[in-house]
Parts: C-alpha cells; sequence; structure tokens
C-alpha cells in the first residue's frame, strides 16, 4: 500500500499508541508459510537476511534498510530468500483514540530508510529494555519506540528528494568538522543513514561535485590556507587534513593546485 512519507508521520504525531510487545525472530533460510497476523498492528525491522512478505496478497521484499509496517488480523504468506537466516525485530502496539482517516491497525505499507547504523543500535536496545522487569522498564520502552520511530522517519525522509537539502547541509557540515579523520563516501554514507548513490545525486545537485571530491577540495583548500598562514611543516599539515602519507598528500596538491606544497609555500 503506497502512502506518502508526511502523511504516515503527521498521523503517528497526532495519534495515541502504547508498545503491545517487541520480539526478536531468527528464521532459517529456505523456510515459507501462511499465517494470521497478530491482533495489533506492528511494524518489522530486518536485522539481517532478506525475506518477501505478502499482506492480503501485496507483496513486499524485505531486507536491512526497508522497514515494513504490517496490518493486524491479516492473512500473511512470507518466505526467506536467499541463503542467509532472516532475522528481524518485531514492535507490536497499539493505537487510542485514532483519526478515521486511517487505521493503522489495517494499514501495511513500506519505508526506505537505507542502513543506518544509529537505527540497528537503537533496536538491540529497544528489545534489551523490553525485556526487563519493572515499571521503569516498561517506560524506557515506550521512549525507544518513539526514538526508533523518529530515527526511521529521519532516514526515510533522507531517501526521498524531501530531505535532499537537509541531507547536503548535515554531510558537509560533518565534512567541515571532521575532514581531519579518515571519512570515506561510504563511511559518510553509513553515517547519514543513505546509500552512497543517494549521497552522491545530493552532492551533484548543491556542489556540483561528488562527495569524495567535495571532502577533497575541502582538505585540500584547508592545507592551502595553513601553507599561507602557517610554519606548520608540510608532512603535520597534511595529517592535519586527513593525509598522513606525505608523499600522497605532496602528489595530490600538486595534482589540484598545479604546484608542490612546497612550492607554493616558497611563491
Amino acid at each position: 500500500m503506497a502512502m506518502e512519507l508526511n502523511t504516515i508521520v503527521e498521523h503517528f504525531a497526532a495519534t495515541l499508541f502504547q508498545v503491545q510487545g517487541v520480539y526478536r525472530y531468527k528464521i532459517p533460510a529456505g523456510s515459507k508459510g501462511i499465517q494470521r497476523t497478530a491482533s495489533y498492528p506492528g511494524f518489522i525491522f530486518p536485522l539481517s537476511g532478506c525475506a518477501e512478505y505478502q499482506f492480503n496478497d501485496t507483496p513486499y521484499i524485505i531486507k536491512p534498510g526497508v522497514v515494513i509496517h504490517g496490518s493486524a488480523n491479516t492473512t500473511m504468506r512470507k518466505r526467506v530468500i536467499g541463503n542467509e537466516d532472516w532475522e528481524f525485530v518485531s514492535v507490536l502496539y497499539e493505537t487510542y483514540n485514532e483519526s478515521p482517516r486511517i487505521k493503522l491497525r489495517n494499514t501495511h505499507f513500506s519505508l526506505t530508510s537505507g542502513q543506518s547504523p544509529q537505527l540497528f543500535d537503537m533496536l538491540h536496545h529497544l528489545y534489551a529494555t523490553s525485556n526487563r522487569p519493572g515499571g521503569l522498564a516498561v517506560f524506557q520502552t515506550e521512549t525507544l519506540f518513539r526514538r526508533v520511530l523518529e530515527e526511521t522517519f529521519l532516514c526515510a525522509r533522507n531517501q526521498t528528494n524531501y530531505g535532499a537539502q537537509e541531507l547536503f547541509e548535515s554531510v558537509s557540515k560533518y565534512i567541515h568538522t571532521h575532514y581531519m579523520d579518515g571519512l570515506t563516501v561510504n563511511s559518510l554514507a553509513k553515517q547519514s543513514g543513505v546509500n552512497e548513490n543517494r549521497l552522491f545525486y545530493v552532492f551533484q545537485k548543491y556542489a556540483g561535485m561528488g562527495p569524495a571530491d567535495y571532502l577533497r577540495t575541502y582538505r585540500l583548500n584547508r592545507a592551502r590556507e595553513l601553507l599561507v598562514t602557517t610554519s606548520i611543516p608540510i608532512g603535520t599539515i597534511g595529517e592535519q587534513t586527513g593525509y598522513p602519507d606525505a608523499l600522497y598528500f605532496s602528489r595530490i596538491f600538486k595534482r589540484h593546485f598545479g604546484v608542490p606544497p612546497s612550492k607554493f609555500r616558497e611563491e
């Protein structure tokens, strides 16, 4: 069932809901079957593997990076795809005073969230907390589930055009702060909860270059400033701008500016 992300977010913002159960399953490769879903609606958050689910004959391919919302009391078909076991966290919840516009217990949809390390950590924490005794654990489970939903919605937004500018501003700001670290396009994508293709599209749109070129340009411009305004040794400048290999730093600086750093400083 196709639903706009904004519609989903607005509905959850206006709806009271309470967690009814948090479960973690690991299903062997090759498994398949038909079952009736629980009497509550819920989310399926993949951890590893891949599976096909069908709610009322509507198919969804689920794997890390794709989150599914399943309806209650529905015939569901599922099969594990590939040679890897299918592992996921399922969260069931009940709604109260829900708007008649959407009934979540009758609604199934998918969200492309991308593979967010933060979301994976939150899910592990949510599951562990939900199995602790006491009222405090119940309260923490409710809070953590809302944080999981928030992270899911933010990641899903970043996978769409709606969040393109916000994504560019967030990642470029991160580069400006951490350019001296061992950043890669892959690490930037994972840190932002998007795939590399999405990151490349966003940087091309707002910077006119890919994220790797943007990172390299920022580092070399910073190195140029240090060469002009300080007497720091050239090798140290390379280390401070993300290039611990002095020879590589000299070579890439010359390729970018036309002269090696030593010559640039002399001039």
